[in-house]
């Protein structure tokens, strides 16, 4: 397995937000985790990568317990996030946002290459490449938290609610590019989602996590004909 977390562990103060929590993903697997707000399914993601430090389990990728390491290392091991509300740098362009996206790597990329990539996959950002963070929308910013995640070619893609805040009609392009992406390029992705027909129609695995625990987890498919799936995450 490419990544797997084992019994992991989450506080706040004195608010448990992960308890005991398992699943794994494999390479070129795209996984999602749905759940409602407040399920701990950001905390998840934040503790993978290693922003939230966790108070027990472990996490293991590619065969290397890291679960003692620091953003920045697990980063250069090859995770990457796109962190919740599209968390672009305000202050830099479209075009040093991207160039962020490198920092820090271990092996080297030819950046022109992948950047002619990104704009292929996102033709706006090329339009507002000389413009500042700050002045894209919503839905350009999300684009341009996931091209800044991508340009360094992650091993593990870390998605966390990427259709909060967007429009329908870019809530269709976002998962279109994602699955896309795992389709053709290979490229593994945990993806945690509100929009659970969105994910669980992209997934080949899923994980339903509530106030903190995993209660159900299967294919995907399977998972949409799951009468209390069906109930208490799609509105059926």
């Amino acid at each position: 397995m490419l990544l797997e977390v084992s019994g992991l562990q989450v506080y706040y103060g004195d608010i448990h937000a992960v308890e005991g929590v398992s699943l794994s993903i494999g390479e070129g697997e795209l996984i999602s985790v749905i759940g409602a707000n407040g399920a701990g399914k950001s905390s998840l993601l934040n503790c993978v990568m290693g922003i939230v430090p966790s108070r027990g389990g472990k996490v293991n990728f590619c065969g290397r317990d890291i679960t003692s390491l620091p953003v920045h290392e697990r980063a250069r091991e090859g995770i990457r996030i796109v962190p919740e509300r599209a968390r672009v740098f305000p202050r830099l362009t479209v075009y040093e946002n991207l160039l962020a996206g490198c920092f820090g790597m271990r092996d080297k990329i030819s950046f022109p290459k992948k950047l002619s990539w990104i704009y292929g996959l996102f033709p706006v950002l090329e339009e507002r490449k000389s413009q500042l963070g700050s002045t894209l929308s919503g839905g350009e910013q999300q684009m341009l938290a996931i091209s800044r995640a991508l340009i360094s070619e992650p091993k593990l893609l870390l998605v966390d609610e990427v259709s909060m805040g967007l429009m329908p009609v870019l809530v269709d392009k976002v998962f279109e590019v994602l699955g896309m992406l795992n389709r053709e390029h290979g490229l593994t992705i945990l993806l945690v989602e509100q929009n659970a027909l969105a994910s669980l129609g992209i997934s080949s695995r899923s994980y339903v996590l509530e106030t903190g625990k995993i209660v159900l987890e299967g294919v995907s498919g399977d998972l949409l004909k799951d009468p209390k799936v069906q109930e208490a995450y799609l509105g059926l």
